[in-house]
């Protein structure tokens, strides 16, 4: 970092490398990366990019799983003055190819060839070109041996604060995903502010097995490499058992999760008492965590504070609720985090009294730029403040406030649906199912379930005469969708209730299910 020159977010590493070049930055399947080695590695990544021609701004796709080759792409690209774009690898080829052609992706970063003989035998990936929406099948260079060639110092700095730093792709009410383009002041913001009140330090190990693609997981990352910490790396969840006897052997301090997580956690067997003896926290996010399930967390976690938190990609973090709030306030999602403004305001803009329902808006340095290539939905989001050239966030989520400032959801303006701390977008689904040809009409809603937060649930009505079965939808749905996105409810019927315009009723029909299930 130069003198006098604003922080970069590759700055939390370059910092960490040298005040701590020989502590462990990443542990990953049984591999340790030092934070001088995941240093050294972005430098020789950034110096390979910029010989392929990486101009400033330039967008590079990530499409790797959890793990220290996703680390070193990150800040290796960040580090070249590009902006990088996580992509879930999970992510079908079509809707992969979207966002490589709406980001204007230059290069992507993906699996490639093991290399032994890198540091900790770790990387195995390798970048090409992207041309017409997928990557190029010319020349590549690997992300291990390939870029031994290239030197371990950092190249000349090329952006300044404001520049974009990320585009993080959430899915949107249209059925195609929002690129929120963050910069580099926006992404150090927020993580400055999470750091703060979870009192992150260097000795802190925080595990994360939520992928690097959502935002929450990749913060995780963010925020170890700031304060110098080290952060585990699971793949998934899908193991539980062999996550826990982690969390044992590196001393893990820190688990951010989201109910999914939790509601598998609580369903193990035979934990030995002091498992999570080493955690001094614990977060959940991406959904609310059900009110049944903290005292037995606080069980589990005997010796850790539990934060419950709220937050939407498009500033990352804005609430969290004290550990010593959760017994007092369990249905709040906390007071507004370090640094910033909140307010639940009316159609007016006007704050609204305690108790009384209105949209959240929030103000800060860590608010995202805009969506990316969507001016008009930009600006619906993104309105005026409180001085003439400022714009603030207006969430479209619906909250009430007590008299002492602490925020309670009530629900969203839209139909996204979270399932398993993801966003699911109602039309994506249902333009999947609609894709078989036995279907006449669908509808995807949401619907309270104790381990997702919310289930996905398909309501089709068949065409005359057709034989549609439930494994003929979930069939075209997991061919089409990321599994978090599946259905876990298909019904059938014949016609589905609709609005007085004409349009399907999704509220009608979540109704409906309440009824049905109350």
């Amino acid at each position: 970092m130069m003198k006098g020159a604003a922080m970069l977010v590759d700055d939390f590493l370059a910092h960490s490398a040298t005040l701590r070049p020989e502590k462990t930055a990443c542990v990953c399947d049984g591999k340790r990366l030092t934070y001088g080695e995941v240093n050294d590695e972005a430098n020789r990544l950034a110096h390979a990019l910029l010989d392929s021609g990486l101009q400033r701004g330039d967008r590079v796709a990530i499409f790797l799983p959890n793990g220290s080759e996703a680390v070193v792409s990150v800040f290796g690209v960040l580090r070249a003055g590009g902006a990088f774009v996580m992509v879930n690898p999970s992510t079908k080829q079509e809707k992969l190819a979207y966002v490589l052609n709406d980001c204007g992706a230059t290069k992507m970063i993906s699996a490639g060839r093991p290399a032994p003989d890198a540091p900790g035998g770790a990387f195995a990936a390798q970048c090409a070109p992207v041309k017409d929406g997928m990557a190029a099948a010319g020349p590549t260079f690997d992300l291990g041996p390939g870029l031994r060639e290239y030197p371990a110092v950092a190249p000349p700095r090329r952006c300044i604060d404001i520049d974009l730093a990320a585009i993080i792709y959430t899915s949107g009410s249209t059925g195609r995903p929002k690129g929120v383009a963050v910069s580099h002041l926006n992404m150090i913001s927020a993580a400055n502010s999470v750091v703060e009140y979870l009192e992150n330090v260097q000795d802190d190990v925080i595990l994360n097995v939520l992928p690097m693609s959502f935002g929450y997981g990749l913060y995780q990352v963010l925020m170890a490499a700031k304060v110098g910490g080290t952060v585990v790396l699971e793949q998934s969840f899908a193991f539980p058992y062999r996550v826990v006897q982690h969390i044992e052997e590196e001393g893990v301090t820190g688990v951010p999760g989201v109910p999914t997580v939790f509601a598998i956690l609580l369903q193990l067997r035979d934990l030995k008492p002091d498992s999570f003896d080493s955690v001094r926290y614990v977060t959940n996010a991406g959904a609310a965590l059900p009110p049944a399930h903290v005292p037995r967390l606080q069980q589990l976690f005997r010796k850790a504070g539990i934060y419950s938190m709220y937050g939407i990609t498009e500033c990352k973090r804005v609430s969290y609720l004290p550990p010593d709030q959760l017994a007092v306030r369990p249905a709040s999602v906390g007071r507004g985090m370090p640094n910033q403004d909140v307010a639940v305001v009316d159609a007016s803009g006007n704050p609204v009294a305690p108790g009384e329902v209105g949209e959240l808006v929030v103000r800060g340095s860590h608010v995202m730029m805009g969506y990316w290539n969507q001016p008009e939905l930009t600006g619906q989001v993104l309105r005026p403040g409180r001085y003439p050239w400022e714009r603030v966030l207006y969430t479209g989520d619906l909250f009430t406030v007590d008299a002492e400032g602490y925020l309670y959801f009530v629900s969203r303006k839209d139909d996204i649906i979270k399932s398993r701390g993801e966003k699911v977008s109602p039309c994506e689904v249902e333009l999947a199912i609609y894709e078989l040809p036995d279907v006449q009409e669908a509808a995807v809603i949401g619907v309270p379930d104790a381990v997702l937060g919310e289930a996905v649930k398909a309501v089709v009505v068949p065409a005359e005469g057709a034989e549609l079965t439930e494994a003929d939808i979930l069939r075209q749905c997991a061919r089409r969708l990321e599994n978090f996105a599946v259905p876990s409810v298909v019904e059938f019927r014949t016609s589905l209730p609709r609005t007085s315009s004409g349009k399907i009723s999704r509220s009608a029909l979540r109704a409906e299910h309440e009824r049905k299930e109350g």
